[in-house]
């Protein structure tokens, strides 16, 4: 028979997981316009208190101790200064780098930013990020404590009003969600582009899904009427088959090829600019060294007439089959825009390129 918990520990639990669930329900309101902003709040509260819970059952007390004496705990007004979330991780991670760790800094990070703003337009920016953080919460809750205290009456779905919009409607809730604010906006993509490409796209760190209509045959087949279908980057041949299905599903609004599609000329002239800055004004970006020297340094498609050109890193670049070529995102521009701002970043690139060079001679 399992012991009982200490009553701290209960105490804790019982706090993270009302957070949670109040979290959810915060994101959950149709009418709430703080959705991101009031559940990473919410959030932030839920595995702090979670993480207190795992070490007061460890015997460790989250407390910070008093610098002039160590053997005592600080206390800000009568009161144990506890560790903030931040500490908690380090402590409950180490040197560890997983998903789960950098899906929690990310939030950490972020919730200084959005903690007084209300941004409507950060909601779908960072929706899988949002995901992954509640199942994250929820499984380290069952890994520490049982199925007990899992979160079993939280919905992972929010419910839309309309399945589809007309483009004045698409254009009514542009202009009620505004813009991201800039340096919000640049946290995020500053951030994920830190991440190594395989961290970046587990789904503990950011939890996508499709949300394909489902054609039902059979009565049986209608009991389930949501299916999730996992983002997973070591299938890109069944992944690239949902993004033809998802495009399939989309009204069709106009018939041009690659939309929004950037090709290397484009790229080199918004970056070279770039560069000068950096640099100095007697360096060079162009397409048809620099460009390549970037998409092989950042492994964002194949080397020309190696491997299958279709396995590109589609948040930056898609092979066009009919032309046999690739074009670029807009994402792939502002990541390199990012990169060459880096100092040293831009002779590091050259550097590489320079040693594939000597060793294809040799």
């Amino acid at each position: 028979m399992p012991r009982r918990l200490p009553a701290v520990v209960k105490e804790h639990l019982e706090k993270a997981r009302e957070s949670a669930l109040l979290a959810v329900e915060v994101y959950n309101k149709p009418a709430t316009k703080f959705k991101s902003g009031g559940f990473i709040v919410l959030m932030v509260v839920a595995w702090t208190s979670l993480f207190h819970a795992i070490f007061f059952r460890r015997k460790i007390k989250p407390f910070y101790r008093d610098k002039d004496n160590p053997r005592r705990y600080k206390k800000i007004a009568g009161d144990y200064k506890a560790w903030e979330l931040s500490t908690c991780v380090k402590k409950y991670y180490t040197s560890r780098t997983t998903p789960e760790r950098s899906n929690i800094e990310f939030f950490i990070g972020l919730r200084n930013k959005v903690e007084h703003r209300s941004m409507p337009a950060l909601d779908s920016a960072i929706f899988g990020e949002c995901q992954a953080f509640l199942f994250n919460f929820e499984d380290l809750l069952f890994r520490e404590f049982g199925p007990k205290y899992m979160l079993h009456e939280a919905p992972t779905l929010a419910l839309q009003f309309s399945h589809l919009r007309h483009d004045a409607q698409a254009k009514a809730v542009s202009r009620l969600q505004g813009k991201i604010s800039p340096n919000i906006s640049q946290y995020v993509d500053d951030f994920r582009s830190s991440l190594e490409t395989d961290l970046l796209h587990d789904m503990r760190y950011s939890y996508k899904v499709f949300l394909i209509p489902k054609v039902v045959n059979h009565p049986g087949q209608a009991d389930v009427a949501v299916e999730y279908v996992k983002y997973d980057p070591s299938k890109p041949d069944e992944m690239e088959k949902y993004d033809r299905l998802v495009t399939l599903i989309k009204p069709a609004t106009t018939q041009v090829v690659n939309p929004g599609k950037l090709r290397p000329g484009e790229i080199a002239k918004a970056v070279e600019p770039i560069v000068k800055q950096v640099v100095g004004p007697h360096v060079k970006f162009n397409a048809s060294y620099h460009h390549v020297l970037a998409y092989r340094f950042y492994n964002v498609r194949p080397p020309k007439g190696k491997g299958d050109p279709r396995k590109t890193d589609i948040r930056y670049c898609h092979y066009d089959e009919a032309h046999r070529d690739y074009v670029y995102t807009e994402a792939w521009k502002k990541f390199l825009i990012r990169e060459m701002k880096k100092p040293g970043q831009y002779e590091r690139l050259i550097k590489a390129g320079s040693a594939k060079e000597n060793e294809a001679a040799a």
